[in-house]
Formats: C-alpha cells, sequence, structure tokens
C-alpha cells in the first residue's frame, strides 16, 4: 500500500515537473511580448533592454529543458555506444537469454546489445512514458562477458529478465524517465552556464529548485525501486541458484573497480606515451583478471564492495543486504535438476564464450575508443609485450635525466679543479681506464647523448653515486605527486636511497638484453615487469649484480665482465632511447583540458541561441520604439481672435470653438481697515496778506 502511494505521489510530481517547464516556457513567452509591447509603448524614453537581456539568457535554458523533457518522455532510441548482437552471430547468448525467459516466465528482449560498460539493464522502449508496453531490449556490458563464469553470467540475465517478469519496467520506466528528465534539464541548464556567461548570471535559480525537485523525486522513488531489485534477485535465485546469484553481484562490484582501473592506469598511460591502443580491449582486460598475481587484489575489491554503504543517488540496495537477503531464502526455492549439469562447475569441453564473439568486442572496441586521436590499434597481445615493456622501462626516462644532471655538475667541477681521477685504492681494470680515459680529450658526455650502461657506470667510478640516487630519487618523486606510479613505490629514499638506482640500473641492463633478443619482460599487472633473461640466469642475478656495482665500489668491472658474457655491449644505446633525441621534438603535455567536438557544438549552440534571441528581440525593440506615436498634450492653439470669444467662458449663442480663459473668483473676504491719522488744523493767512492801496 505504501509503495502504491509512493507509485502514485510520484507519477504527480512527475506530472507537476512537465507542467513547471511548461509554464516556465509560457512565462518566458510572455516576457517577450512584454518586452515588445512596452517598447512600442507612447512615452516610454528608451527601450527595455534589461528584459532583453533577461530573455537572451534565459533562452538557452528554457530550450535546454524542453528538449530534455521531450527526450525523456519518448520512447528511448537506441544507445550510440552500443554495438547489436545478431542471432546468427552469437546463437548461444540468444539460446540462453530465451531459456531464462522461458524460465521466469516473460517473453524475451527483441534485440540485444553490448556495451562498454560493467553492468547489464534491460529498458522497454514504451510510449506514453512507459505506460503502454514496446519492444524490449537488452544491454549486456562485454567486460562481464568477458570475465564472468557462465553461472554468474546465466545469474545475472536472469536477474535483468526478473525485471520483466514482474512487471517492473512500467513504474521503472515512469520513475527512470522522471529522473533523467530531471537530471537531463539540470545538465543543459550546468552545460549552458558553462558555454556562456550570460546564462551563468541568470542560472543559480532554477539549478536550486531543480535540484530540490530531483532530491524529492528520488526520495519518492528510491524505496519502491530498490524493493523490485530485491524482488529480481530472488527471481534470479530461483532460477540460477542463491549462491550463483551472490558469487554475481561480488563479481560484478569488483569487476567495475578493476575496469576503471583498467583504463586509468594501463590502457590511458600507454596511450598518452605510445600513441598506441588494443584492437580489443576486452581481452586485454580478461588476461588481466585471469592473472594469478590479480587474485588478491580482486579479493580484496569484493571484500571492500561488501562493506561499501548503499549510494543515496542509486537504485540498487547496499551489496551487504541483498547478500543477507538471498542468504535467508528457504533452501527448497531452488532445486537443480539432476539431469542437467551443475553450471557452477566449469565445462573443459566448453567453447570460449569470446570466440564466438570476437567481431563483436572489436567492433564495440572501435565505438569505445574512437576519435582522430585515439591512437593507432594492434592485436591485443602485442599490445600486452609493449605495454610489459613500457611498465618496465618508463624509470629510464628520469634516469637519463639524473645522468644529465649529475653529469653537467661535474663538467661545470671539471672546469674548475681539473679531470676527474679514479681513487687510488680502486683497482682499475681495462674496461674502467677505457671510462676514464674518454673524458681526458673533452667534456664527460654530450648532454643531448643517448643513455647507455658506460655513462651510468663512470658515474659510479667517480664516486657520485650518493648524488645521482638523490637526483634519480627526487625525479620518482616528482612523478609520483604528479600521479605516476613508481617501480617500487613501497622504496623511499630515507629506507634505502641507493636501491632506486640499482633498480633503474639493473631495467637498463635489461633493456639491452632485450634488445639483443636474449631476453623479454613479462607483464606483471600489480608491479614493475618482469625480465625473463637467457637461459641459465636466474632472474633475480641481474638485479644483484646491479645492486653490487651500485653499493660497492671498484665492482663495476665485475659487471662489465658478466655484460660482455652476455653479448651486452656498455656503449651500445637504446633502440627507443629514454627522452628525446638531438633535433627531435619532445612531446608537450598541457594541464589545458581540451575542448572536445561534442562540448564545442554545444558552447557554439548555446551561444547561437543567446545571440539570436538578443539580436532579434534588440532589433524589434528598437524598431517598435523608434516608430512608436507621439502622444497629444492639451493645450491652447495659437489663433486670432473671432468674434465668438466670450471672456465669461463662452456664454453666446454659439458655441465656442476653443478653450477660453476665465479669470478665477474668490470667496469674499472681510476688508481690514486702514487707519488714517487726524488732519492739521487748517491755517488762514488772507489776514496777514497785504492788500493793494487804493
Amino acid at each position: 500500500m505504501i509503495a502504491a502511494a509512493r507509485a502514485l505521489l510520484a507519477l504527480a510530481l512527475l506530472a507537476v515537473f512537465y507542467a513547471l517547464v511548461a509554464a516556465m516556457v509560457l512565462l518566458w513567452c510572455a516576457f517577450l511580448v512584454a518586452a515588445l509591447w512596452a517598447a512600442g509603448e507612447p512615452g516610454v524614453q528608451t527601450p527595455p533592454m534589461s528584459v532583453v537581456t533577461a530573455c537572451a539568457a534565459f533562452a538557452p535554458i528554457v530550450f535546454g529543458m524542453v528538449w530534455a523533457v521531450i527526450r525523456t518522455a519518448r520512447p528511448a532510441v537506441s544507445r550510440e555506444d552500443a554495438v547489436p548482437v545478431t542471432r546468427r552471430g552469437a546463437p548461444e547468448l540468444w539460446g540462453t537469454v530465451e531459456e531464462l525467459a522461458l524460465a521466469v516466465g516473460t517473453r524475451p528482449p527483441a534485440r540485444i546489445r553490448l556495451t562498454a560498460e560493467v553492468n547489464a539493464s534491460v529498458t522497454e522502449d514504451a510510449p506514453l512514458l512507459g505506460l503502454a508496453p514496446g519492444q524490449r531490449v537488452l544491454y549486456l556490458g562485454m567486460p562481464l562477458l568477458a570475465c564472468l563464469s557462465p553461472a554468474e553470467l546465466r545469474a545475472v540475465l536472469a536477474h535483468e529478465l526478473g525485471h520483466f517478469s514482474r512487471r517492473h519496467s512500467r513504474f521503472g520506466a515512469v520513475a527512470h524517465r522522471g529522473a533523467a528528465g530531471l537530471v537531463a534539464a539540470r545538465q543543459a541548464i550546468q552545460e549552458a552556464s558553462a558555454a556562456n556567461h550570460l546564462v551563468r548570471l541568470y542560472a543559480g535559480w532554477p539549478l536550486l529548485l531543480l535540484g530540490l525537485y530531483t532530491r524529492v523525486f528520488r526520495w519518492l522513488t528510491r524505496p519502491v525501486r530498490r524493493r523490485q531489485e530485491l524482488e529480481a534477485d530472488r527471481e534470479a535465485a530461483r532460477v540460477a541458484g542463491p549462491a550463483a546469484m551472490a558469487d554475481a553481484l561480488c563479481s560484478t562490484a569488483a569487476l567495475e573497480a578493476a575496469w576503471q582501473e583498467f583504463l586509468a592506469d594501463f590502457l590511458a598511460p600507454m596511450r598518452r606515451a605510445t600513441g598506441r591502443i588494443p584492437d580489443d580491449p576486452f581481452r586485454a582486460f580478461a588476461h588481466m583478471v585471469e592473472a594469478p598475481e590479480v587474485r588478491e587484489p580482486l579479493a580484496a575489491l569484493r571484500a571492500r564492495a561488501v562493506e561499501r554503504p548503499a549510494d543515496p543517488d542509486d537504485a540498487h540496495p547496499a551489496l551487504a543486504t541483498r547478500l543477507e537477503r538471498l542468504a535467508r531464502l528457504p533452501a527448497e526455492l531452488w532445486t537443480p535438476d539432476p539431469l542437467t549439469p551443475d553450471p557452477l562447475a566449469p565445462d573443459p569441453l566448453a567453447p570460449d564464450p569470446l570466440s564466438l564473439r570476437s567481431r563483436y568486442a572489436v567492433a564495440l572496441g572501435r565505438v569505445m575508443l574512437s576519435g582522430p586521436d585515439a591512437g593507432k590499434r594492434v592485436p591485443w597481445r602485442d599490445w600486452l609485450t609493449e605495454l610489459a615493456e613500457y611498465r618496465a622501462t618508463r624509470v629510464l626516462t628520469p634516469l637519463a635525466e639524473a645522468v644529465r644532471g649529475v653529469e653537467a655538475a661535474e663538467g661545470v667541477g671539471r672546469l674548475r679543479a681539473g679531470p676527474v681521477t679514479a681513487p687510488e685504492t680502486e683497482p682499475i681494470g681495462e674496461p674502467e681506464a677505457e671510462r676514464f680515459a674518454e673524458p681526458e680529450a673533452g667534456p664527460v658526455a654530450q648532454p643531448d647523448a643517448a643513455l647507455t650502461i658506460q655513462r651510468v657506470l663512470r658515474l659510479l667510478d667517480s664516486g657520485r653515486r650518493m648524488p645521482l640516487a638523490r637526483a634519480l630519487n627526487s625525479r620518482l618523486d616528482s612523478r609520483l605527486s604528479h600521479g605516476e606510479r613508481t617501480p617500487h613505490p613501497e622504496q623511499t629514499e630515507d629506507d634505502d636511497p641507493l636501491s632506486a638506482l640499482a633498480d633503474a640500473l639493473a631495467v637498463l641492463i635489461g633493456a639491452q638484453l632485450v634488445a639483443r633478443g636474449t631476453a623479454y619482460w613479462a607483464m606483471n599487472w600489480t608491479g614493475p615487469s618482469i625480465l625473463v633473461p637467457p637461459d641459465g640466469i636466474a632472474p633475480e642475478t641481474i638485479r644483484t649484480w646491479a645492486d653490487t656495482a651500485v653499493r660497492l665500489p671498484g665492482q663495476t668491472q665485475r659487471l662489465g665482465l658478466h655484460l660482455a658474457a652476455l653479448g651486452v655491449d656498455e656503449r651500445a644505446p637504446l633502440p627507443g632511447p629514454a627522452g628525446p633525441m638531438p633535433g627531435e621534438k619532445a612531446r608537450r603535455i598541457s594541464i589545458v583540458p581540451e575542448v572536445t567536438g561534442p562540448a564545442r557544438r554545444r558552447i557554439i549552440g548555446v551561444g547561437a541561441v543567446a545571440l539570436t534571441v538578443l539580436v532579434g528581440m534588440t532589433g524589434l525593440t528598437f524598431a517598435l520604439w523608434a516608430h512608436k506615436d507621439e502622444p497629444s498634450y492639451p493645450r491652447i492653439p495659437v489663433t486670432r481672435w473671432n468674434d465668438r470669444y466670450q471672456p465669461g467662458g463662452g456664454t453666446g449663442t454659439g458655441p465656442a470653438p476653443y478653450p477660453t480663459y476665465q479669470r478665477p473668483t474668490f470667496t469674499d473676504r472681510p476688508t481690514i481697515p486702514t487707519y488714517q491719522p487726524p488732519l492739521p488744523p487748517p491755517i488762514h493767512i488772507d489776514p496777514v496778506i497785504p492788500r493793494s492801496a487804493p
């Protein structure tokens, strides 16, 4: 009941998500219309460029979310990184799948496709968000076919087909497409913001809302999907056996970690250093898994996988939980048929499962390692031989750099104090006399000369073993700090500074023997490659010779005699010199990540969408703003006086054609009394005016 309620609530959230995307599209369109309408309104001083800029920034976000919803809502298309398998090309695989489908009570898939992942999955290309039946596809990882036993492979196939028999594909399709739609929408916004600075300014809130919505959706669907995984485990245990299912789960978890290590530590470094890749990387990986020295690391990976907790974003329960549920299944759930052979017992007469699928593995390898910089493809056995030589001789590059550095310092000191002579207490034989006779006529060695055994022994005879060892250890430490593995990572300079120098000298001698064709390098997946010397010599003998020459003064003559007996010339350079030769341009490695083709197309697409909306909206808004109507304000027109003008506001017989002006009237206010001062009395001057005489 709770699972059904969670499923209905997840469907409701998915419908709300689609509605929110539609509302976001409508809101964006409303802002576009509002910007255009505001630009054409009378009285607008400037176009609304802030709204136009926001619409241009949100255009890639809206288009990306719509495309993500459409891509996840429709039936899934075939993956481009998968290779289809026909019935004629792999009849045993198709027969096993159809047999297991009949055992679990469901119809078999219509197509089988191989992938380069350590995983298996089933999909149903059903319309209407997976609510209607559709075509079934089984995706099977080629590393599983290469490394799992037949019993474990049957258990994996039965588990995937068990999802069909329990009708998990209906809710699984809805939950998967809903989560995929949310993730795809969020990824579209992240890619758009990473490709364009304008989009990055407005992508914060959409990313935050989508992140919260995705967490809620996964929180609702995770328990239902994990319960479905446990039901599929039970169905596979009923068909293939609980032990086979448990072994398949542990092996798959260990193979996933081993496959990532194979790609990161072996395939990628070899590809960068030599530009060569195997034509069938899955057979090379199977060779690594079957190596005796890898059994213990694989067992450790299985143990760590059991202890690892479940990922919060993963639909699968923790491996410990799944193993515990399988161990609690009743014994009568699976009863092996006595007439059929035990699937756990290996059949020595059974054909190699990869021999029937070699062309599929090669085709899948071309899909996995594609592009103009993929590298040159060589047969996988030859690639393993080259890988063994590369892993053994990669220490020669820091050794050559250390020799050049010490020789340069020795040359500076020789210019000041004269030529270096051997100590009087050391016996000098003919080979050593030759080593010391050369520097008297000129410099010790050319800085760009190829690395030879003679150059290393000359420094040892001149008492430069400790500066050479320190220089070599410093270069090995720098390579280790950059993520490269040293030949002997357990030995450090503090423990024994001369040990790494002895190992490097032994590798240099072994490289000369391999160049002569009297020895070869054997691949070792957990350490440096092992030198297989000529007949009659133990593998550790050459290492002992080199260690004695490095640690004991005066023992280089004995080492020269051993090398002469093996036919090794001390002055002969290696066919593949360590470091660049004179006139050769060294390979430049940049730490700046290269922009791939899809990333470049994404950057161009996001910029084109934002620029198109910005330029188009800017042009439309400026056009509407420039051609808008002028506003009409009320004003008194300038005209002549006519007879119909009435100063009182138009009280004549005819209507006044123009507005008239009337003097404003105010309410009566009391008159303020005025003060008048009293008048002086009148002065009569008539009596004093003289009158004329008669």
